[in-house]
């Protein structure tokens, strides 16, 4: 019989958060969940009988004080980090502000909570899953702020997966392609803009955050205990494969 697990979730208010939040707490693991607004994350908290903390992800000490509280009592199994944001601008139409917003919602989110965690785990071990996009391994174009953070963060999730593996402390991150979430709402809500997205992906549809949070759930679980320093796929084929235009054949 295991013990029941607990989970830290950075960014527990978004789509993916919240999804991965009450996959997690149907599972049967014990939430802390963060996230900047107080009011929202406190809402989630009382739905899934969870505790909760007000952080900015991009501020280290504020993550050492979250981590430390949800440390206090039991060790960490798993800390994830859904915080982030999407920019889609060519680079020569980002303002300095865009680039910093991006950088810090995404990249500074994710090395603090590999900064924070790897200090609470140092004893116990356990798994750390970030956040990173098909759009860090292949050209898209106006990606070019949010594609250069999250293809540091897949470096961040690999180069960290070997400074701790002597800890115990597996670091491995996701890389989904266009999900719908309120994220991506003003994207898919408009038609043009929604088909020529759906185009790039195989599979013709976005993804769902649950599918993500299913993925998520297994590198926190004991299943994959063997498994760091990976990036995986959750893309509907966009990172990995190319259509051939379709040709429309004449009669017979």
């Amino acid at each position: 019989m295991h013990a029941t697990p607990s989970i830290a979730i950075l960014g527990a208010t978004g789509g993916l958060g919240r999804a991965l939040s009450r996959r997690l707490r149907a599972d049967g693991a014990r939430l802390f969940l963060g996230a900047r607004d107080e009011a929202a994350v406190s809402e989630l908290a009382k739905e899934l009988e969870s505790s909760y903390f007000a952080v900015d992800g991009a501020d280290f000490s504020r993550m050492d004080e979250f981590l430390d509280w949800a440390s206090a009592d039991a060790s960490l199994q798993g800390v994830v980090n859904c915080a982030g944001s999407l920019l889609l601008k060519p680079a020569h139409r980002t303002t300095f502000e865009d680039y910093q917003t991006t950088i810090a919602a995404n990249l500074t989110t994710a090395f603090a909570t590999v900064r924070s965690a790897t200090r609470v785990m140092s004893r116990s071990g356990g798994s750390i899953v970030l956040v990173s996009s098909a759009a860090a391994s292949i050209g898209l174009q106006n990606h070019e702020a949010i594609a250069a953070a999250k293809a540091g963060v897949a470096a961040l999730a690999r180069t960290a997966a070997a400074s701790y593996s002597a800890r115990g402390i597996r670091v491995n991150a996701i890389a989904p392609g266009m999900v719908e979430t309120p994220l991506t709402a003003s994207i898919l809500s408009n038609p043009s803009s929604r088909d020529a997205s759906l185009a790039l992906h195989p599979s013709g549809r976005p993804g769902q955050p649950e599918e993500l949070a299913g993925l998520i759930a297994w590198l926190l679980s004991p299943e994959s205990t063997w498994v760091t320093g990976q990036v995986w796929g959750i893309d509907g084929g966009l990172g990995s494969i190319k259509l051939r235009p379709v040709t429309k054949l004449g009669p017979g």
